[in-house]
C-alpha cells in the first residue's frame, strides 16, 4: 500500500497519573505519519505562513530551544508532523481557555513513521477532541485549504466550560497543588477530594466537609438568621415575615418608607426589591418575591440607605470585600431600553453566562425585578429613553469593586461574628453601608443576609483596578493547619520479582505497627488484610479506592509495567518507591518497549515520583535500578542479598542505608554501623525462594521509619500461605 501524505492518529490514551512522560495526567496518542516522514516542516512550502497566521499564539511556545519563539525557530528550520501536532494541539486548547503548556513527541524508530506523541490536558473529553481538531488543522494547512478555526475553538471553548473545574473549585484546587496537597476529582461537577484517605477534606465549590446543613438551612431562612443575628448583637434591618400582599403594605407602613422585600428562603440576592416607595410597588414587590422564592411568605424591612458590600468570611476572618454600585444606562432618542442595556451594560466582558464571569448579564425582558424599577421609572424594557435621560436599571447590581483594604476592623470582626452565629465556615455576608471604613452602627448600616456557598468569582476578578484575593488560598488554610499536606504514607512497589509480595508484606508491617492499611497488587485490593472484590475495576482505578477511603492511614501499591504504560500511576507522589529490578521488556512489546533503556524510562516513574522527604528501595544487584538513584529527590537506600555486591558496598562505604543478607540473616545498616541483624528464624524454611522479595520488603519497613523490633514480628506472624503463587 503507498503512503500519502497524511497523519492517522493509531491509538488514543488518557494516562491519568504519573507516567513515562511527566507527572500529571497526558493524552498519549501514537501517530502514523505516513509519506510526511520525508517532509519536515520547511519541505512543506506555505506551511509556516499559514500555520503562524492561524495561530499567532504559537510565537509563544519555547519548545526545545528553551525561549519564546523557541517552536517557531524549529518549524522555520524544518520539524515533522507529530511535533508540529503536538503544539497546534496545546495551542487549540488554550484558545479555548484551558492553559497547558506540557507536550513531547518521540519516534518509536528510526524511520518508521510511527511517533507517540504526549500532551497535558486537564479534560480527557476536550483533549481528544483537541487533538482531533489540531490534526484537521495542520492537514489543512499543509494541504492550503480553508478550516473553520473559529468554530473549533468555539466548540472546545464549550466543552471546558462544560467539562472542567468552575473558577470558584480551581482557585482552591490551585492553592492545595502549591501546598503539595493532592487533589481528586470525585464526579464530573465540582466535588473533589483534596488530600488522601484519612487525612483527606472535601471541597463542593464554596463548600467543604465541615460546612453544617443545618446552618446552610438557617442561611436560607431570613427570619431566623435575622432573629439569631440580632441575639448576638449583629445590626439587622427592623422587618417582619408577610403572607400576603396586604400585609406586606400594612407592615411597610408600620415600619416606615421606604422598605426592601425578599423572599424569607431565598438566597444570594434572588427576588429581592429595594427603596419601595408606594403601595403598588410594595405589593408588586410581594408577588416577585412569591414567584423566586416558591412560598406565601416574605420579608419586608426597613430599607438601609447606602451601598450593598459582599464580604467574604472564611473560618473567623474577613479574607475579601467587594462593593456594589448601581447600574445605569443613558438613553439616546433611539435605542430601547433593552438595546441600551445590551449596548451600554452587556457588553462589560466581565458578564456572561458561565462560570468564568463574576457579573450575570442584565436582561430586562426576563427580570422581573428589572421590570418593577422601571416601572417606577415610567418605562418598560420596550421603552425609548429621550437623549441624556438616565435610566436605573439595577440598584447595587455591580458588586464587583475590591474594597478589602478599607474595611473597618469592627465591620470585618461584625461580619466574622454573623458567620459563626449562623455557623457557616464559609459565608458570604451581605451588608450596606455608606462608608465601609466605619464602623456600622455609626452610619445605621446592617447585615442584610448570609450566604451558604458563596460566590468567590468577583474577589478572583474584580473590577479592573481592584486586586485578585487569594480566596482559595484562604479555604485550603482553613481546612489544612501550616505544615499539612493531607498526604498518608503511600509506598508504590515495581518490577517484575515478587512485587505482590512485598507490597502485601510492608503492608503486613505497617498493619502490625497499628496502622489501618489498604494494598493494591496484582492479586486484588486489601483493606486491613481482608481482600475485597474488585469488580469490574482498572488496576488504577482499584488504586484509587485506596487514595478515597477514609479509614486507610497508609497505602502499598504494586505497578505492573502495563499499568504505568495504559493508565499511569493510582498516586501522584509516595513516601517509599521500590525499583525490584528492570527485566520484563520482551513482554512489551506492543508498547514499543523494545530493549532495556526503553524499560529503563517506564520503571524510573516510581523514582520520579518520590517526595523530597521519601526512599527511593533499589536493588543494588540491578546495574539500571541503581542508576536510578540519581532521579530520586529524596534518601537512597539499597538492598541485595550479598553484602559484598559491588553497588551496595560503594554505596554503605559512602555512608549510605543498606539491607543485605549475611549467613541467612537479614543486616539492617547505615554506613559502618549495623544497627539491627534479624535472624533467619524470621521466615519459614520453605520461603527461602522468596529472600529477595523479603530483603525488598523489611528495607521499605525501615525507610518508613519502622523500628527493627516491629520488623521482626511482622516477618514472624506474615501468613505466607495465604500468598497466591
Amino acid at each position: 500500500m503507498t503512503k500519502k501524505k497524511d497523519i492517522d492518529v493509531l491509538r488514543v490514551t488518557h494516562l491519568l497519573g504519573p507516567n513515562i512522560w511527566t507527572y500529571r495526567p497526558v493524552i498519549e496518542s501514537w501517530l502514523d505519519i505516513g509519506e510526511l516522514e520525508n517532509f519536515p516542516s520547511n519541505k512543506l512550502p506555505g506551511l509556516y505562513e499559514r500555520l503562524t497566521a492561524a495561530l499567532p499564539g504559537l510565537v509563544e511556545h519555547r519548545c526545545g530551544v528553551g525561549e519564546v519563539g523557541g517552536f517557531l525557530e524549529r518549524l522555520r528550520d524544518g520539524t515533522y508532523a507529530g511535533h508540529i501536532l503536538e503544539h497546534v494541539v496545546l495551542e487549540l486548547q488554550n484558545l479555548a481557555g484551558m492553559r497547558t503548556g506540557f507536550g513531547k513527541t518521540r519516534q518509536t524508530a528510526e524511520g518508521s513513521g510511527i511517533y507517540k506523541m504526549a500532551f497535558r490536558t486537564r479534560q480527557e473529553q476536550v483533549g481528544r477532541a483537541a487533538l482531533g481538531f489540531g490534526r484537521d488543522l495542520l492537514m489543512a494547512c499543509i494541504e492550503d485549504r480553508p478550516f473553520d478555526l473559529a468554530a473549533a475553538v468555539e466548540q472546545l471553548t464549550d466543552m471546558v466550560e462544560r467539562r472542567c473545574l468552575g473558577p470558584s473549585t480551581a482557585s482552591i484546587v490551585d492553592a492545595a497543588t502549591d501546598r503539595g496537597i493532592p487533589h481528586l476529582r470525585l464526579t464530573d461537577g465540582n466535588l473533589v477530594q483534596l488530600g488522601h484517605g484519612v487525612r483527606q477534606r472535601r471541597i463542593w465549590t464554596a463548600e467543604t466537609d465541615n460546612t453544617s446543613a443545618i446552618a446552610e438551612g438557617i442561611a436560607s431562612d431570613k427570619d431566623m438568621t435575622k432573629d439569631i443575628l440580632s441575639s448576638c448583637g449583629v445590626p439587622v434591618p427592623e422587618g417582619a415575615l408577610v403572607t400576603s400582599a396586604e400585609e406586606a403594605w400594612e407592615e411597610a407602613r408600620d415600619i416606615g418608607l421606604p422598605v426592601a422585600v425578599k423572599p424569607y428562603d431565598g438566597n444570594h440576592g434572588r427576588g429581592v426589591s429595594l427603596n419601595l416607595m408606594t403601595e403598588a410597588d410594595v405589593k408588586a414587590a410581594y408577588r416577585i418575591a412569591v414567584e423566586r422564592g416558591g412560598s406565601e411568605s416574605v420579608i419586608v424591612e426597613r430599607f438601609v440607605v447606602g451601598d450593598e458590600h459582599r464580604l467574604l468570611v472564611v473560618g473567623r476572618k474577613l479574607v475579601a470585600a467587594s462593593k456594589g454600585e448601581s447600574v445605569w444606562v443613558t438613553g439616546d432618542g433611539r435605542l430601547t431600553v433593552q438595546e441600551l442595556v445590551d449596548t451600554q451594560i452587556n457588553t462589560d466582558p466581565r458578564r456572561g453566562t458561565t462560570e468564568e464571569h463574576p457579573l450575570n448579564l442584565v436582561e430586562p425582558r426576563k427580570s422581573a425585578e428589572v421590570q418593577l424599577d422601571l416601572q417606577r421609572q415610567g418605562l418598560t424594557p420596550d421603552s425609548v429613553p429621550e437623549p441624556g435621560r438616565k435610566v436605573l436599571i439595577q440598584l447595587n447590581g455591580n458588586v464587583a469593586n475590591d474594597v478589602t483594604d478599607l474595611v473597618h476592623p469592627a465591620v470585618a470582626e461584625m461580619a466574622a461574628l454573623a458567620a459563626r452565629a449562623v455557623g457557616l465556615d464559609i459565608a458570604g455576608i451581605d451588608l450596606v453601608a455608606q462608608d465601609i471604613s466605619r464602623p456600622l452602627e455609626e452610619q445605621g448600616g446592617a447585615i442584610i443576609e448570609v450566604n451558604a456557598s458563596p460566590g468567590l468569582l468577583a474577589h478572583l476578578k474584580p473590577a479592573p483596578g481592584g486586586t485578585p484575593r487569594p480566596v482559595g488560598a484562604a479555604i485550603v488554610e482553613q481546612l489544612f493547619a501550616a505544615g499539612e499536606d493531607g498526604r498518608i504514607p503511600i509506598v508504590g512497589v515495581s518490577g517484575s520479582r515478587h512485587t505482590a509480595l512485598i507490597a502485601r508484606l510492608t503492608a503486613w508491617q505497617l498493619q502490625v505497627s497499628g496502622r489501618y492499611v489498604g494494598v493494591a497488587c496484582e492479586e486484588g485490593v486489601y483493606l486491613n488484610g481482608r481482600k475485597i472484590a474488585r469488580g469490574p475495576l482498572t488496576e488504577w482505578e482499584s488504586g484509587q479506592r485506596l487514595l478515597l477511603n477514609k479509614n486507610v492511614e497508609s497505602a502499598v501499591f504494586a505497578n505492573g509495567t502495563r499499568m504505568t504504560l495504559a493508565e499511569g500511576l493510582a498516586y501522584d507522589r509516595c513516601t517509599v518507591g521500590v525499583v525490584t529490578d528492570t527485566d520484563g521488556h520482551e513482554k512489551l512489546g506492543e508498547f514499543y518497549i523494545d530493549d532495556r533503556d526503553r524499560m529503563f524510562n517506564v520503571l524510573r516513574t516510581q523514582v520520579d515520583v518520590i517526595l523530597p522527604d521519601g526512599v527511593a528501595v533499589l536493588n543494588a544487584a540491578d546495574d539500571q535500578a541503581v542508576e536510578m538513584a540519581g532521579l530520586c529527590d529524596g534518601s537512597v537506600l539499597l538492598y541485595a542479598a550479598d553484602e559484598h555486591t559491588p553497588a551496595l558496598a560503594a554505596h554503605r562505604a559512602r555512608g549510605g542505608q543498606v539491607v543485605f543478607g549475611r549467613g541467612g540473616a537479614f543486616v539492617l545498616a547505615i554506613g559502618a554501623d549495623e544497627l539491627a541483624t534479624l535472624p533467619a528464624h524470621c521466615l519459614p524454611n520453605d520461603e527461602e525462594e522468596c529472600r529477595e522479595a523479603v530483603l525488598a520488603a523489611l528495607a521499605a519497613g525501615w525507610a518508613l521509619g519502622l523500628s527493627p523490633d516491629l520488623i521482626a514480628a511482622a516477618l514472624r506472624t506474615f501468613e505466607w500461605k495465604t500468598l497466591a503463587r
